[in-house]
């Protein structure tokens, strides 16, 4: 597991950065005004680009959180990540964790 983006929440999302050892950007996750039922909720944007995607999910704990996809021509594969606040950790903390393959 290991953290890959720091945010703070907005009026309409967040804002913060994404740090990796191929990625170091400033974005900006903006709240989709009419999301459908299973439609993406949230864009993310590095400046005009568009670089995400997140989902609103609740935990089995019943802690909010967003289920994020970065994808870019860039990338290999898409990073799937989990934005959330963390106990100790001002604002909201974007963690990344490789996939099993079990």
């Amino acid at each position: 597991m290991a953290t890959i983006g720091t945010f703070t929440s907005t009026e309409n999302g967040f804002t913060g950065s994404i740090r990796t050892l191929a990625l170091n950007v400033k974005a900006r996750i903006a709240r989709v005004e009419n999301p459908s039922d299973k439609g993406l909720q949230f864009r993310i944007f590095a400046g005009s680009v568009e670089l995400g995607a997140a989902w609103q999910k609740r935990s089995e704990q019943d802690r909010d959180y967003l289920s994020v996809k970065l994808d870019d021509p860039s990338f290999p594969s898409p990073i799937y990540a989990t934005l959330t606040e963390v106990e100790g950790e001002d604002g909201y903390q974007l963690i990344w964790s490789r996939p099993n393959r079990d």
